[in-house]
């Protein structure tokens, strides 16, 4: 049976609201911030309703930002300045000098991948400023100690990033982990515009299909908070929501009524299983991503490290 990827709790939930569905154990909280600013919370209270979202118990916070794609400053330090207050929500009772190790996850050689690394280039690191002249080094008793490390892919190390990030933690000792990496979305209209930030942790590579070691607090031993911005989305959804679109112009046509009515009774899955045969087998595995990804990602970079850096300052 063919499954719609995605990495996003909110589209998961929308999913089973979509098919009328009553999900025991999930609650959803949703805050308005501005008109192109709305915050959605998912609550996975329960292990029979993290069995049925497919996702571990938690909590998951995402940021819609419609015009995140656009060169507006003003609009990202915004958007910034909402992800630093939901990461103050989620870190451990604060206390001078909190230790946080930052990981940037994906390929810096892969631009729609190169999310992660780019947040650790712009995040500013203090623990080397710490350990040489102590807490007064920036004139604020409460300056955390920041540490950053980009662990690559296992194509180019050989090694499972979860098993480099622990010899990182045993050798640093940091009380808490913020992973960063690129995510897989359901629908077009969230790449690049919204933000998925979770105390969960992540599963690198989960939404492509393409799944690698855990990084969470049960594998490392500290908590994990993990931010993620959908970069790519399947090539079948897309030709399934082009499907949708199709079936509603036949509707107005009395030569393709009948077609369309009879496209209509599939069911979501049913248009996705044919989506994927009609893409069999050379697209079969095929992710698109935005034609302006190269500077998309770098400002989406800024902005997430700008929420880091405003988070911990």
């Amino acid at each position: 049976m063919f499954e719609v990827r995605t990495d996003l709790a909110l589209e998961s939930k929308e999913k089973f609201e979509e098919d009328n569905v009553e999900i025991k154990g999930v609650r959803v909280e949703e805050e308005h911030i501005s008109r192109e600013l709305h915050v959605t919370s998912v609550y996975i209270d329960t292990e029979n309703g993290a069995k049925a979202m497919g996702k571990p118990r938690g909590t998951y916070i995402t940021i819609e930002a419609a015009d995140m794609m656009e060169e507006d400053e003003d609009y990202h330090r915004e958007v910034s300045i909402q992800l630093a207050k939901v990461l103050q929500g989620m870190l451990p009772e604060r206390k001078e000098e909190l230790s946080v190790l930052v990981v940037g996850l994906g390929n810096r050689e892969v631009t729609p991948d190169a999310l992660g690394p780019y947040v650790v280039d712009n995040v500013m690191i203090t623990r080397h400023i710490l350990r040489e002249f102590g807490v007064y080094a920036f004139g604020n008793r409460q300056t955390c100690c920041i540490s950053g490390i980009v662990p690559g892919v296992m194509a180019q190390t050989g090694m499972e990033s979860s098993e480099i990030v622990r010899g990182v933690i045993e050798e640093t000792n940091p009380e808490l982990v913020i992973v960063v990496d690129a995510l897989a979305a359901r629908s077009v209209k969230r790449l690049n515009r919204t933000i998925q930030i979770t105390d969960t942790g992540i599963n690198p590579g989960s939404g492509v299909g393409n799944h690698r070691n855990a990084i969470n607090e049960q594998t490392l031993g500290v908590p994990v908070i993990a931010i993620g911005i959908p970069t790519v989305v399947d090539a079948a959804t897309i030709v399934a929501d082009t499907m949708n679109d199709l079936i509603g112009a036949m509707h107005s046509s009395t030569s393709l009524r009948p077609v369309g009515e009879g496209l209509e009774r599939l069911d979501q899955m049913e248009k996705h299983e044919l989506a994927r045969e009609l893409l069999s087998p050379h697209l079969n595995a095929m992710f698109v991503t935005p034609k302006d990804i190269d500077e998309a990602v770098k400002r989406l970079s800024y902005t997430i490290s700008e929420g880091l850096n405003i988070a911990f300052s």
